[in-house]
This record gives C-alpha cells, sequence and structure tokens, in this order.
C-alpha cells in the first residue's frame, strides 16, 4: 500500500521552526507574523448565536438550513451584486481549506487531467491536484494554457501571498476564455472584504459572468472577515449543476457544517458592523507596519488587498526571514508559495496592536 502522503510537497511550516525558535528568543517575545491566523475577538453576536444553538442533537444537514442558505443568498446579493442567486447555486463547506484540498478528487479528476493555479500561490491547490492524481499546472495568464486537459483553474482574488486584484477586464476576459474552452472555473475570494488600494470584484458580479454562473464558482470564508477561523465556515456558490454534484459526494463522505456553527454564520453574515470594526484594525496595523518596513528597507509590492505585505529587500527569501528573525519577528519565506517567490516574504498583519507596535519599534532601531 502506497502513502499517499508521498505524492505531496514536503509540510512547507516544519522548514521554518528554527527560525521561530531564533524569533522566539528575544528578550521582549516573538512577534509572529507568518501565519494570518485571527488573534480578535470573535464578535459579540456571533457567540451568542452559537451558544444559543448549542442544544443540537441531532445531524446538521451537508446542505445547511434554509436559514443559512437565505444568508448566504442575501450576502451574495447585497457585497457581491450577485443576481438572481437560488438555493441551488449555494453550498457551505468546512472550512475553505478542506474544499481546496479535496475538490479536485470530488471533480472526479485523475491521472491526464490538468488543474491550474497562480504561479504564486496557496499551496493547497498544488495539493488538491497531487492529492488526485491530476497534474498541477501554473500560470502567469491563464488564458496562455493549453487547455486540451485542463478541468480546473484556480482564480485567486485577492491573491494569497501578494495582496493582487484581479481586475474586472481581467476576469471578463478570463471567464470568457474558460467557458469557450469548457474549462471550470473556481475563483477563490475569500480576502474580497479586505481591499485597501483596491475594489475586489467576484466572477459572480454580473459585469463579469453575464448574469450566468455557468462553469463558474465562486469561494468564500469567514475566518478572516469575522475572527471564526476557528469555527470553520465557509461557503461555495455558482453553478448549480456543480454544486448540486458536489452536494451529492459530500452527503456521502458526510461533510457537514456544524449546527451551532451553521447559526453563527448566519448571524455574522447578518452584520455589518462587526466587519467594519475588524477592518479598521487591520487598516491600522497594515498602515503602521507597511510604513516601518519601507523604513527598514524593504520594497512593498502588490498588496492593495488582503492581509499580507509582500515585501523584499532584494536578496533570498530565507536571509530576510533570518534577518528579521534576530529582531524577534518571524515572517514566512515567499518560496512557500512557489519559486517565483524565492526573493520575497510575507508579513501578516494578523498580530494584536501591542505586537505589531513591538515589530515596529524593533524595525525602527
Amino acid at each position: 500500500m502506497s502513502a499517499v502522503s508521498s505524492r505531496l510537497p514536503v509540510f512547507p511550516w516544519d522548514k521554518l521552526e528554527p527560525y521561530k525558535a531564533t524569533a522566539a528568543a528575544h528578550p521582549d517575545g516573538i512577534v509572529d507574523l507568518s501565519v494570518g491566523t485571527p488573534v480578535d475577538p470573535v464578535p459579540e453576536l456571533v457567540r451568542q448565536a452559537l451558544t444559543g444553538a448549542a442544544n443540537s442533537p441531532g445531524y446538521p444537514t451537508v446542505w445547511g438550513t434554509p436559514a443559512l442558505r437565505d444568508a448566504i443568498k442575501g450576502w451574495l446579493e447585497k457585497r457581491l451584486g450577485a443576481r438572481s442567486v437560488e438555493h441551488t447555486n449555494i453550498l457551505p463547506v468546512v472550512g475553505s481549506k478542506e474544499l481546496v484540498a479535496w475538490l479536485p478528487t470530488q471533480l472526479g479528476l485523475g491521472a491526464g487531467d490538468q488543474v491550474a493555479y497562480p504561479r504564486l500561490a496557496y499551496p493547497t491547490y498544488e495539493v488538491g491536484a497531487r492529492l488526485c492524481g491530476a497534474e498541477p499546472v501554473v500560470y502567469d495568464d491563464p488564458t496562455e494554457l493549453d487547455p486540451t486537459d485542463l478541468k480546473l483553474l484556480w482564480l485567486n482574488s485577492p491573491s494569497n501571498p501578494t495582496g493582487r486584484v484581479l481586475a474586472k477586464d481581467e476576469l471578463v476576459r478570463i471567464v470568457a476564455w474558460a467557458r469557450e474552452h469548457g474549462v471550470l472555473v473556481f475563483s477563490d475570494e475569500c480576502y474580497l472584504e479586505l481591499g485597501w488600494e483596491a475594489e475586489p470584484v467576484s466572477v459572480l458580479h454580473p459585469d463579469v459572468c453575464g448574469g450566468s454562473y455557468e462553469g463558474i464558482v465562486s469561494v468564500h470564508s469567514l475566518s478572516k472577515r469575522s475572527n471564526l477561523a476557528g469555527y470553520r465556515a465557509a461557503f461555495i456558490a455558482g453553478d448549480a449543476a456543480v454544486l448540486g454534484e458536489l452536494l451529492q459526494i459530500r452527503k456521502h463522505g458526510g461533510m457537514m457544517t456544524a449546527a451551532p456553527v451553521q447559526a453563527a454564520t448566519v448571524a455574522a453574515l447578518g452584520d455589518d458592523a462587526h466587519v467594519q470594526e475588524q477592518r479598521a484594525r487591520y487598516a491600522a496595523r497594515r498602515a503602521a507596519l507597511r510604513e516601518a518596513l519601507v523604513k527598514h528597507g524593504f520594497r512593498i509590492e502588490h498588496s492593495e488587498a488582503s492581509l499580507y505585505l509582500w515585501a523584499t529587500r532584494d536578496e533570498g527569501c530565507w536571509e530576510t526571514v533570518a534577518h528579521l528573525a534576530e529582531l524577534g519577528i518571524l515572517v514566512a519565506p515567499g518560496d512557500f508559495y512557489g519559486e517565483a517567490g524565492e526573493r520575497f516574504v510575507r508579513v501578516a498583519f494578523t498580530a494584536t496592536d501591542e505586537r505589531v507596535e513591538a515589530a515596529v519599534k524593533r524595525l525602527g532601531q
């Protein structure tokens, strides 16, 4: 029996452990800006909804409650400008990483099929392709790919790690190309509500999709916008035929979002105040770190959205990681996200105000 893990790349974060130890030895403690995990409180109304649904002894449904689907529909129409959304265009998932990793398998892809994703990208796109035995393919412009064996095209706007936002006309061109060649598009839009110097647009916007969801699906998460990474609350929306097939498969697999989490998601999607409050926190941290990094000799590229600054000192990324670790600051090396990132680091601004202030002070010394 061959180990499935042998198909996968080495888990990248293990390589960071020695640098984490160095940073942790700083007299004032580590400032961990490597993993973009939320640190701020879960909004009170979300916690109340979760505890209010705590007495949930029965199995939840994979498709979610009608209330959850109504809440997602309302958010898609209000926030993304999507039109004519039906419940068949919606499917809750158990966190977006699970969806990304297992989607090619659930689509029935395998040897001879290709899964494409940006040259600089979240590593799980590659993992998903390798888990099912498909061929991972990177791109700079997806419309330059050979579509012959291409079955799944991942878009990611705003980008993790670069924060780059695809303009509306780029999305229109890519969606048209994919439809012409029968390529299924999944657009990872988990950072869509965190635009700073650009306004991200969804593939579900009628100006992009032409009012039809055929061949396109968008992926959304509440982890960042609502501090719900620990809840594993996410959903996909788009082509009803694709989602219907995934629903049947996920029913057999028991891929159910916990009932209290479904209730919490309804509350989170129905409230804008906590989203704006969290945006303000991130905006202040982003501004402070960006200024400090530039003064320290870094150049920031892209970074117009998301929770990261894509930074370089025009040296190898591990040299930069080592330099910052000596200051007690831990960041992610750019080559975690592809060879094209080998001279960059990804700096998350998800640390507390106190830790961000500590980093700013150290960078200024």
